[in-house]
């Protein structure tokens, strides 16, 4: 999405596939077809979608190459004459089908376009378009080196391209967000969307870096616009999260399933919030940072330099796809999300099957087959034993007398919980439904009479995601 053109849904992916000019987005020159069927279909099922509004200065003109794999760099002066200027205000009418031949693409006139096509986006809670401020800038000097001034280097060679700047990004986020509010201003733009730690922290080894932390220098910088624009240009803090944590060498964002990774990938989920928990892996043993707790770090750092600003991770993958270990850390890190307050957070698959990561979001969300769903308000839950169970429950603001648990044994036997449950009603049922190895289907199991006062013994099978519903 970084140089896709929305006139003629021309695209580039960078490094990602041979710095090539194509249609993979779409063979079509209507504007805006690669994703339009995408947001109808995504409205249609009742969801939001994040949509990136490109902000590297440059997008893709054509969609010509060779057959297989031909870099733009083949072409001299290719900057001018493969790609057009991206620009964020056309600061002249908008139009739904602009020229092709005016050599310049307008990124408000994008926003523009998806609000006239998709006008009840802005108002509706649930079927709404986020935008998105590109995507993982930190990267481009390597993923996009072709669009950073670099024409000659191969992945194999170090790269010569332009490094981003702190001030350049800053400069760029202000620019485009501006550029998004004032077409539609109850958008919500994400930023900066790091691709991951060193993004975070530096903007991977920037050049004016100078000792600062990059995402507290972002959020400053973020506020002080508001102050001279009158309007809040972040309103999401977008990150990356593939976890580095690993067994062996073995990085647990791999389908590897072997017990020591297995036991990783169940831990790694502590590392969004655990300050006893240090994770295996170079971020904890390099420089000193000790525990990571990602999410009370970064709303640390918004409530020192930008109050009120939301957080998404709009890229995640903790592995083990199918594994009853991918399920766990999948169910683990949606109710940590939940808790924690993450407004929004995409899985982004990683290649293979994903079958226990799927089974992970449904003892959340379809747990009995029918969508029967965990509760729409938060409960305080505890467990006296955070390193082997963890435990997440709700209530629904329309039938506060149904709370539903979701309780995580991490542990490869059988875990005996006793469970209690404060509440003004008494709750005298419990239907059980399980995730364990043997399948990635959630299963049913056998119901539970409560007899005590709202207390009950429930045995967790060795490794194992249960959901319990308790009814009067």
């Amino acid at each position: 999405m970084t140089a896709y053109n929305w006139e003629n849904n021309a695209s580039n992916a960078g490094s990602d596939w041979c710095n090539q000019n194509d249609a993979l987005m779409s063979a079509s020159n209507v504007p805006g077809v690669a994703l339009t069927p995408t947001i109808t279909q995504t409205f249609s099922s009742n969801l939001a979608i994040v949509l990136t509004v490109p902000t590297i200065g440059y997008v893709a003109a054509d969609k010509n190459h060779a057959t297989g794999c031909e870099d733009v760099n083949v072409t001299p002066n290719y900057l001018s004459t493969r790609f057009k200027v991206s620009v964020p205000k056309k600061n002249a009418p908008f139009t739904l089908t602009p020229s092709a031949t005016d050599g310049f693409v307008y990124q408000d006139e994008w926003v523009n376009f998806l609000d006239k096509t998709y006008p009840t986006a802005k108002t509706d809670a649930t079927r709404t378009i986020f935008y998105s401020l590109d995507n993982e800038p930190d990267l481009w000097a390597s993923t996009h080196r072709r669009l950073r001034g670099d024409a000659t280097s191969t992945p194999s060679e170090p790269s010569r391209a332009v490094a981003l700047t702190y001030a350049e990004i800053v400069q760029r986020s202000k620019d485009y967000a501006v550029a998004i509010k004032d077409v539609v201003p109850q958008a919500l733009v994400f930023g900066p969307v790091n691709y991951g730690w060193q993004g975070m922290v530096n903007l991977q080894s920037a050049p004016d870096a100078a000792g600062r932390d990059f995402l507290s220098f972002y959020l400053q910088q973020m506020a002080a616009a508001q102050t001279s624009t009158g309007k809040r240009l972040l309103d999401v803090l977008d990150v990356h999260w593939y976890p580095e944590a690993n067994a062996g060498g073995i990085r647990i964002t791999e389908s590897n399933a072997e017990p020591a990774v297995a036991a990783a990938r169940m831990a790694a989920p502590r590392s969004l919030w655990d300050a006893t928990y240090l994770e295996n892996s170079w971020i904890t043993q390099c420089c000193g940072w000790g525990p990571i707790q990602l999410l009370p770090r970064l709303k640390q750092k918004i409530s020192a330099n930008y109050p009120g600003t939301k957080i998404a991770i709009t890229e995640y993958n903790y592995g083990g796809g199918n594994h009853i270990s991918g399920g766990i850390a999948q169910a683990d890190v949606l109710g940590i999300f939940g808790r924690d307050g993450v407004f929004a957070a995409n899985l982004w698959p990683l290649g293979g099957s994903h079958a226990y990561i799927h089974g992970g979001f449904e003892m959340f969300r379809n747990f009995d087959g029918f969508n029967g769903s965990f509760g729409n308000t938060a409960i305080q839950a505890a467990s006296t034993d955070m390193v082997n169970t963890s435990v997440y429950a709700s209530v629904d603001a329309g039938n506060p007398n149904r709370v539903v648990v979701v309780a995580i044994n991490k542990l490869g036997v059988a875990n005996s919980a006793a469970i209690r449950v404060w509440h003004t009603t008494r709750l005298n049922k419990v239907k059980v439904y399980t995730l364990t190895s043997a399948s990635s289907q959630p299963q049913v199991g056998g119901p539970i009479t409560i007899r005590q006062l709202n207390a009950f013994q429930y045995i967790m099978p060795a490794h194992s995601v249960s959901t319990l519903v308790l009814e009067p």
